[in-house]
């Protein structure tokens, strides 16, 4: 049994699982897959190659399943996967993957994404996310399970953000934001996540074992660097002057690694900050694998440099 309204358009082709339902004004193309129980408001568009799991919430005016913002697509066939029971409140917008990245947005179940955010091209994020409104998340991001990011955030490209971490609302996330932890709207660390986690049922030993570890990790600065102000993220795990320095985060990594006493959590948290520092660019891992093509530039620059005279 589906409800259809009168005035939807729906492709032929598409696929709708059962006790689906699409609201007034709503737009089906002809490659969308709407799984059992998915439920569209009015005016929801879904297009190109998407699929939708079952049990996923619409609310008016979202767009998925669209071409991506990046002027390398050139209108191949790629892919945005939905799993199940997400929220999408109004106005989200999630845009297919891109053939150079992958060709596959990806979005996992249960999560939260609210008024006005927006997931780029090649995206991948897992479970039990929340995404307040108007999150900005560009291409080839990667957000872990049981990430929370506050208001009117910008996840800059290729960043990785730690599953159970907390962005605070109109934060500039530029870098690999660690996991458990808490990052504060200027890129400055704010300890662990500890309200967060005890949401997800993290024990008080789990959580002390953390702070712990994050003391050790993170130590208060002295006077003189207090005097400076607080150290951003960027400056305190992947500035070269903080590699070379005598008290640098990788010794202290050492030091947290031999004495044995971590968990399995906080032997995650010290490997996430090896492989942003040691592998990544810019303090992003994500950066060190990406793929860039060497076919001539897009038209939109050719064209411009043709009305200006300029060589490319």
């Amino acid at each position: 049994m589906r409800q259809i309204a009168a005035s939807a358009t729906v492709d032929p082709k598409c696929e709708l699982g059962d006790h689906v339902e699409i609201g007034p004004g709503c737009v089906i193309g002809a490659g969308a897959r709407i799984g059992e129980g998915c439920r569209l408001m009015p005016n929801v568009v879904v297009m190109g190659n998407t699929t939708l799991g079952p049990n996923n919430l619409l609310y008016p005016g979202c767009v998925v399943g669209l071409a991506p913002q990046d002027l390398k697509h050139s209108g191949e066939d790629t892919q945005l996967r939905i799993g199940e029971g997400n929220v999408f409140r109004e106005h989200v917008t999630v845009h297919v993957g891109t053939a150079l990245g992958g060709g596959v947005t990806q979005i996992g179940s249960h999560n939260q994404f609210q008024i006005g955010s927006h997931i780029a091209h090649d995206v991948l994020v897992g479970n039990h996310c929340v995404m307040s409104n108007g999150v900005q998340v560009a291409g080839h991001v990667h957000i872990e399970d049981h990430v929370n990011i506050a208001g009117m955030t910008g996840i800059h490209q290729f960043v990785t953000l730690g599953r159970y971490s907390f962005i605070a609302a109109m934060a500039r996330c530029t870098t690999d934001v660690p996991p458990f932890l808490i990052i504060s709207y200027d890129g400055t660390l704010a300890g662990v996540n500890v309200k967060g986690l005890a949401r997800w049922a993290f024990t008080e030993e789990q959580c002390t074992n953390l702070k712990k570890l994050y003391r050790q990790l993170f130590p208060r600065h002295g006077r003189e660097d207090e005097s400076r102000g607080p150290k951003t993220l960027l400056e305190m795990l992947f500035s070269r002057r903080a590699r070379r320095g005598a008290l640098s985060l990788s010794t202290r990594i050492a030091e947290a690694e031999s004495n044995g006493a971590l968990d399995d959590h906080g032997k995650y948290l010290v490997q996430f900050l090896k492989r942003s520092m040691t592998d990544g660019k810019y303090g992003r891992y994500l950066e060190s694998v990406r793929r860039d093509s060497n076919t001539p530039p897009p038209q939109f620059y050719a064209e411009a440099a043709r009305v200006s005279g300029a060589t490319l």
